[in-house]
């Protein structure tokens, strides 16, 4: 008897964007994959609401706010099935004939049909902002298992013919593509076609660590903390990325997904990454991207109680204390708060929250929880 699925709500809040999944489940079976734990890969993908449906829940939902990124089907990849692509065309065309105009991003390894093309091309139209992530990470078939990589690869010419928006996610690095001849393939292809490569090491989630150390057994040595890091990266990736190649130099390449979408969108930074060692030491950003973070954030209303009170009621919390720094646009939190709340309060007020791990955590540390990456020996 197969384990029972354990689905994760519906509309959620991650790090970096909201998560809206009305179809959970992916019969892909990639040995890295956050839904292992869950038992929601190597299955057939269940519905879980219609498009109509998911589109109300959204727009009731407390974590709600017309300025967040959406991100859609992020426990499933869309493309995977007949199924989920006609439910993706069903959700895209209810997006774009509703009041939302949220940046909406589509997760994929698989290839994307003409029909699906041409649904991204109706929602832009309609003005629904509408961008494509590929996650290309260069690791084979005996890791990602059931993903036809070439099929992937053609993705990125088609969507930069037909003027989609292209974000390149290179994750997670392991030792099997952390070695050189790998990454430079793996950036030769998205270089010409991408607006920007985000990279990221392996992700642990608090109750994954026996599922990733099958696939990279150094990640469990003594004295490491990998579920307590931003990620996990092999030192030779690591290293090959501080310079990069010089025919890569204006190639953005970001290790904040939030600042690879505030470029693409043309925004600035809401997560509190502008000039900080992490923009200004690990992040290869444009020139003309960092002007816009130096000066709209300079244009800022100043955060107060009265807002910070007012979102804590929204989300239901009436008597939360905390302490505020207005000159940096941080609130810490006395008391443990689980890492969604903190995130949504963060995006919203674009501000840095801080709050105790909360101990029924089931989410990775990140980036905006105050986590770093961990950089150790690949073998």
């Amino acid at each position: 008897m197969l384990p029972q699925p354990l689905f994760e709500p519906i509309i959620d809040q991650h790090d970096t964007w909201l998560a809206v999944n009305p179809v959970q489940g992916c019969n892909r079976d990639c040995g890295y994959c956050h839904l292992q734990d869950l038992n929601l890969t190597g299955v057939k993908p269940t519905v879980l609401a219609s498009p109509k449906d998911t589109l109300d829940q959204l727009l009731a939902h407390r974590y709600y706010h017309p300025d967040l990124v959406v991100a859609l089907y992020t426990c499933t990849d869309a493309l995977a099935t007949r199924t989920t692509a006609a439910h993706l065309t069903g959700m895209l065309d209810t997006l774009a004939s509703s009041s939302v105009r949220n940046p909406v991003c589509l997760i994929t390894k698989c290839h994307i049909p003409d029909g699906v093309l041409d649904a991204i091309q109706r929602a832009r139209d309609a003005g629904l902002p509408v961008l494509v992530y590929l996650s290309y990470s260069g690791l084979g078939p005996d890791i990602e298992r059931g993903i036809n990589h070439e099929a992937l690869r053609d993705n990125f010419p088609r969507l930069s013919a037909a003027r989609i928006p292209v974000i390149h996610y290179w994750r997670p690095f392991l030792p099997q593509n952390s070695y050189p001849h790998i990454l430079e393939s793996v950036l030769d292809i998205a270089s010409r076609y991408a607006e920007c490569s985000v990279t990221v090491g392996t992700k642990v989630k608090p109750n994954a660590l026996e599922q990733i150390t099958g696939l990279w057994p150094q990640i469990a040595g003594p004295f490491l903390d990998p579920q307590g890091a931003d990620s996990v990266w092999p030192r030779n990736a690591w290293e090959w990325m501080r310079p990069l190649p010089e025919r890569y130099a204006d190639y953005p390449v970001y290790q904040t997904n939030s600042c690879a979408l505030a470029y693409t969108l043309g925004r600035h930074d809401r997560s509190g990454v502008h000039n900080t060692p992490t923009c200004l030491n690990a992040n290869r950003c444009p020139a003309k991207q960092r002007t816009r973070c130096r000066q709209d954030a300079s244009r800022q209303a100043t955060l107060t109680r009265e807002h910070i009170d007012h979102h804590l009621h929204r989300l239901g919390h009436t008597t939360l204390p905390y302490t505020l720094r207005a000159d940096t646009r941080t609130i810490a939190f006395r008391d443990p708060l689980a890492l969604r709340e903190c995130h949504n309060l963060a995006q919203v007020l674009t501000a840095t929250v801080r709050a105790p791990h909360h101990p029924e955590e089931r989410y990775w540390s990140g980036h905006l929880s105050g986590a770093h990456p961990l950089v150790i020996d690949a073998r």
